[in-house]
């Protein structure tokens, strides 16, 4: 099961490296993303989502290769393989992007407006659907990086570690730890 993490930070640009970061990441398979938005409310109050997953691309690809694949098959009935690859790749990248574009993955796209509506003007936040994560590991990459939690459906256990994880180590707290 996948679990959502909401975090947000006071610049705008913090959310996009968090999640570069976390993109390089998984590509070490320390995290596996099911889905990551970046909202971010420019000084205007405007709010701009980045969607990682492009639907409407996706859709595009998927519905082109099946539509060359049987304008092909049709067209060798008609004895013009060509031509039906073309106009059957035609017609199934517009029809796989009009799918892929009506279609909601990942997070909801609902909670995404309504909890970036809540953040504050020239701020940012990171909307995660992991299905797993190495977190000791992860977590390490991320201490000190003052991120407020804004929403999660980790444990409570999970969720103090995140906090932990995220809040900053102040003089008085190292100073006053045991060593």
């Amino acid at each position: 099961m996948s679990e959502l993490i909401v975090l947000g930070f006071d610049k705008p640009d913090e959310a996009d490296a968090i999640l570069s970061r976390l993109l390089t990441l998984e590509k070490e398979y320390l995290i596996d993303l099911e889905d990551a938005v970046v909202a971010i409310r420019d000084s205007g109050g405007k709010v701009r989502l980045k969607q990682s997953v492009n639907l409407a691309g996706m859709g595009a690809t998927r519905g082109g290769l099946s539509g060359a694949l049987w304008g092909t098959l049709v067209g060798l009935l008609f004895l013009n393989p060509l031509a039906g690859m073309v106009v059957g790749g035609a017609f199934g990248a517009g029809s796989g992007a009009i799918a892929g574009s009506l279609t909601d993955y990942g997070i909801d796209d609902k909670l995404i407006q309504n909890l970036a509506e809540t953040i504050p003007a020239g701020s940012s936040a990171l909307f995660l659907l992991v299905r797993k994560v190495q977190p000791e590991k992860v977590l390490e990459e991320f201490k000190n990086k003052r991120a407020r939690i804004l929403r999660t459906s980790l444990s409570p256990d999970q969720e103090m570690r995140l906090r932990e994880a995220l809040s900053p180590v102040t003089t008085e707290a190292a100073s006053a730890a045991p060593s």
